[in-house]
């Protein structure tokens, strides 16, 4: 078992009152599976994601990660556990815009107790596999929409994460950019990176072995 939730619930006070963002989530993940996370704007798809990648707290519930309890992990601890095990990849790619492709690409290596030469290896074999070597001295500005997703997964995948966590993956993307960027997926899924992905798309849910509803804040498979 990858991950496992229990429970969880999430919520903010406003006025007095509680609104709930996750509402009494269940949720199992084995390793290389690949499920997608569907449903309105608000539902809660991407504080799921957060809550998953340990970017977000929550308020109840009980969260294990590799048989590790993440909801009793003291701060650093559970930075150390995404940081090795877990890659983003978000809609609006985040990319350092001062920083070339190359440097985008090496910044998650950079947390790592690793020899210079060991990153110039992984990034130049990043560079390779992406067909991206040409573009290796650009700045985020300088390439299509595209590009930049591309290089987000590289960045996403250069440690060798066990789970990738995709937000929206091609919600900048025209329909050839989405429908490379899924095949890259659906292609990492079968070398065995567990993928969850949130998506409003149906063609880009497909891709998902297993899909997920939510509706304000809590699951909606159950009628679906």
């Amino acid at each position: 078992m990858l991950l496992q939730l229990e429970g969880i619930f999430k919520w903010v006070n406003t006025g007095g009152r509680r609104i709930f963002l996750l509402k009494d989530i269940d949720l199992e993940v084995e390793e290389g599976e690949f499920i997608s996370i569907m449903g309105p704007s608000g539902s809660g798809k991407s504080t799921l994601l957060n809550v998953i990648g340990m970017l977000d707290g929550f308020n109840e519930g009980e969260y294990n990660f590799l048989n590790e309890p993440v909801h009793q992990l003291k701060e650093k601890h559970r930075a150390n556990l995404y940081k090795e095990y877990i890659g983003f990849v978000f809609q609006a790619y985040h990319l350092i815009d001062d920083l070339t492709v190359y440097e985008n690409i090496e910044t998650p290596l950079l947390y790592k107790k690793m020899k210079s030469s060991e990153r110039k290896a992984l990034v130049a074999d990043m560079l390779d596999r992406f067909n991206i070597v040409g573009k290796k001295d650009l700045f985020p500005s300088q390439l299509s929409g595209g590009q930049q997703q591309l290089v987000g997964i590289a960045r996403a995948l250069i440690s060798k994460p066990k789970l990738i966590l995709a937000d929206e993956p091609t919600g900048n993307l025209n329909s050839k950019q989405s429908l490379e960027i899924m095949e890259l997926f659906k292609q990492l899924n079968e070398e065995g990176v567990t993928i969850i992905q949130a998506t409003h798309s149906e063609t880009n849910a497909s891709y998902g072995k297993r899909i997920i509803h939510l509706l304000d804040g809590a699951r909606d498979d159950y009628n679906k």
